[in-house]
């Protein structure tokens, strides 16, 4: 065909077979996965069965309760495995929805290559960076006294470091993987039956799902249990249990580091390239969206795969590592002020509750089953309420399984009916989970009033769409706020009167009812996390038919999956700011003891009437604004280039519009791949000096002054400014982005004049400033807030 193209030669393009060109000459696969297909199956059998054998054999040493974790873990990717197979069994359609799919591989695998060649070298200089902060750091009491000198800890916190992140990596990967060889089965399935193609993209969510929970929660495990045998933990003279989990801190910030990296570029990537195919394909030129005359429609498919599958999959990685160690932090520290005979049970508690939720999540997700559909095409029931009906389960089996976990794992007979306590802790979370779940959808979901009354703004023009986005938006804060703010005092207040308590007779459990709480919150990630990458499975899918050129009725399901995906997409990132807020609530407090424990001295109140102080708090807050700024400018910049480039096309090849020339899709994809690369270290890089240069200054500005704590006075308020401003921002960024885009697809059923509409454009406009908003800087920020956590958790010597 391109020889076609070359001599002139090219036939009608709709009577020609409908052919797309690769991105890239040859499959990716990385390089990991191609030295195991190398080896002999026999031999990698017995290595993988020498391997599971030294697994379980440290975590008999470890506990018992560390051989349930990997056990469970095991199973759940046993029980990936088969939904993999389920998945790639069924058929991928036509040849045309085959090349298409092809050509969005090609382009997504090509990009993560490049992407993640990129983090992982900028890994290593940091990794480089923090064994030297390291070497040169003072040692805490708790190290000093179990022999732990300055050597080891900074090894055993670069090794957590880059193993987090190459665990993250992967996350994002396997996100990717099944992202890219779902749509075309999902496109497919879309011709015969709608409950089939929302069985299998929901399916395909879940294999990426569980494999991303399964990593995050066996990956820490497998951390511990290894220190725990390598470091002879209680034995005399060693370190104990209680301190055990601040080793594992370098594990999240591997994992925050490569979550924002991988967030900003493919978010940068995805929305320039929608933004652009919109503006000049919808707008200027009146073509449908994912039109195969657009030339930035391949560029489009390849970034919801790289923004809202890998990118996603690194998030909740993150997310879930994040509260697990922050929790086990301050289990083990309320274990050792109430002198708890046995700790592990606090310790290890999240690990378990995490691996309950791949069982209970795993319920959810076959409770969507396919029923036979009269007709070549049935009528598709609301595909939200079914995602609905498979989280209601799943929320009922959570609060099942988290009052068996704690009184499993937290029952003691210092206090017999804490258990309870945390129990309903763990009940407030999971309310907390669901209430977000809903008013997200409240706020995002055509069915309600918000959305409906944002695109009946867009009939008066697209100034009054724009004043609505943003009024929504602000407003849509407020219920989130309140939501948080009674869930961290309810579990606080319950934590402090379970009747545990200190030497001094001072209850302790306070914090630890937060972050039993945040457990509860996360007791369904896996069941989320399913539903958030079933929208951008079906988002590919709607336009592989439209590409393809399928009878309208099959494109009409697809728009239907693809609307319920823009609502679940939404939902899944107000869950995921809520669980963030909380987390970060965590590691602020075991930042706070961190320094303590180092400074020798009580450290529990930061104080903003300090000058000094506040200005940190002030820098924080600034820090927000402007690395959303930098976000949503990076976008803009990028769509620039592209709508430039595709108005070039539709100039210089007139006969693309009449199906006679064929559009340049490479062009688009080089250019928002490149840019995307480029324009994500200048906010990625704010992210990570910031704290770090704050502290220092300030720590010396403190050494002169006479305040020896200043620098980590000063670093706490940073950290607690900015995540209060990053919580509202994010929530407001995620939640008007995705109404505008709602109001879009509301008036694209045919409501208010319908396609092609002066309300329609005004839409499409404010779809379009919503786009970086809610897949880009949006997500990116609760990314942002948790590293910078992290970040001040691991560097909290260097501020003294």
């Amino acid at each position: 065909m391109d020889d076609d193209m070359e001599g002139g030669s090219l036939g009608p393009y709709q009577e020609r077979p409908r052919t797309f060109p690769n991105m890239r000459s040859k499959p990716y696969t990385p390089l990991i996965f191609r030295l195991l297909m190398r080896i002999n199956s026999r031999v990698l059998l017995v290595l993988l069965l020498i391997g599971l054998g030294a697994l379980f054999y440290i975590g008999a040493s470890t506990s018992p309760i560390i051989v349930f974790v990997y056990s469970v873990c095991i199973i759940s990717f046993l029980v990936s495995i088969y939904l993999t197979k389920w998945v790639l069994s069924k058929d991928e359609g036509p040849p045309e929805m085959v090349q298409i799919s092809e050509a969005i591989r090609d382009g997504a695998e090509g990009f993560f290559r490049t992407q993640y060649g990129t983090i992982s070298k900028m890994a290593v200089l940091l990794g480089l960076v923090i064994l030297i902060i390291y070497l040169l750091r003072s040692t805490s009491p708790q190290q000093e006294s179990s022999g732990l000198g300055r050597a080891t800890t900074a090894y055993i916190t670069v090794a957590s470091f880059l193993l987090g992140a190459l665990c993250s990596g992967i996350a994002g990967y396997v996100g990717m993987w099944v992202s890219v060889r779902a749509n075309v089965r999902v496109s497919s399935a879309a011709r015969r039956s709608a409950r089939e193609a929302l069985q299998i993209a929901v399916r395909a969510g879940g294999f990426s799902a569980l494999v991303v929970v399964g990593m995050a929660v066996l990956g820490i495990a497998i951390l511990y249990s290894t220190f725990y045998v390598w470091l002879g933990v209680d034995s005399t003279g060693a370190m104990k249990v209680t301190d055990l989990p601040l080793l594992l801190v370098g594990y999240g910030f591997g994992a925050s580091f490569v979550a924002l990296f991988a967030q900003l570029g493919g978010g940068i990537y995805t929305k320039a390239a929608d933004v652009g195919a919109d503006l000049v394909g919808k707008v200027e030129q009146g073509i449908p969206e994912d039109d195969p005359r657009n030339p930035a429609v391949i560029a489009d498919l390849v970034g919801d795969n790289v923004g809202d599958c890998a990118a996603r999959g690194a998030d909740l990685f993150e997310s879930i590592a994040a509260e697990i160690i922050s929790a086990m932090i301050l289990g083990g520290t309320m274990a050792r002020r109430c002198k708890i005979e046995d700790p592990s049970g606090f310790i290890l508690f999240p690990l378990v509750v995490h691996s309950f939720d791949l069982v209970i999540s795993s319920v959810g997700i076959f409770s969507i089953r396919n029923t036979r559909e009269s007709g070549a095409i049935g009528a598709l029931e609301d595909p939200m309420a079914i995602l609905q009906k498979g989280y209601s389960v799943t929320i009922l089996l959570a609060v099942v399984t988290f009052g068996l976990s704690t009184r499993w794992m937290l029952y003691t007979e210092q206090a017999p009916s804490a258990w309870l306590n945390f129990a309903l802790c763990g009940l407030v979370g999971i309310i907390t989970a669901y209430l977000f779940v809903w008013i997200t959808k409240y706020y995002t979901d055509y069915k309600h009033e918000p959305v409906r009354t944002l695109a009946l703004a867009s009939s008066t023009g697209h100034g009054t769409n724009i004043i609505a986005g943003v009024s929504l938006g602000l407003e849509s804060t407020a219920l989130p706020v309140l939501v948080i703010s009674v869930s961290i005092i309810s579990a606080y207040w319950l934590g402090q009167t379970s009747g545990l308590v200190d030497e001094s007779g001072s209850p302790t459990g306070g914090l630890f009812g937060t972050a039993v709480a945040t457990m509860g919150m996360l007791s369904t990630a896996a069941y989320v996390l399913t539903m958030d990458m079933f929208g951008p499975i079906a988002d590919n899918a709607g336009g592989i038919v439209e590409m393809s050129q399928q009878p309208e009725s099959v494109r009409e399901i697809t728009d239907v999956l693809d609307a319920v995906g823009n609502t679940t997409k939404a939902t899944t990132k107000g869950f995921a700011i809520g669980s963030a807020a909380l987390a970060s609530f965590l590691l602020f407090s075991a930042y706070m003891d961190e320094v303590g424990s180092f400074a020798h001295v009580q450290f529990h109140q930061v104080d903003i009437a300090i000058p000094e102080v506040f200005i940190g708090g002030l820098l924080g807050s600034m820090l927000i604004f402007l690395f959303s700024a930098w976000a949503c400018a990076a976008v803009g910049r990028t769509a620039q280039e592209v709508v430039t480039e595709v108005r070039r096309q539709f100039i210089e090849r007139p006969g693309i519009m009449d199906y006679k020339e064929k559009p340049d899709y490479s062009r688009c994809v080089s250019i928002v791949a490149s840019a995307s690369l480029r324009e994500m270290i200048k906010p990625g890089a704010l992210a990570i000096i910031s704290p770090i240069v704050v502290g220092i200054v300030f720590r010396v500005l403190g050494y002169y002054t006479g305040q020896p704590l200043l620098g980590a006075k000063v670093v706490a308020s940073m950290l607690m400014f900015a995540t209060v401003s990053g919580i509202l921002m994010a929530l407001f960024l995620n939640t008007s982005g995705g109404a505008w885009d709602n109001a879009k697809k509301y008036i694209e059923t045919g409501a208010l004049g319908g396609k092609g509409s002066e309300c329609h454009k005004a839409a499409i406009t404010g779809d379009t400033v919503g786009d970086p908003f809610k897949d880009t800087a949006g997500p990116s920020l609760h990314v942002l807030i948790k590293m910078l956590a992290t970040i001040t958790l691991v560097m909290a010597p260097v501020f003294l």
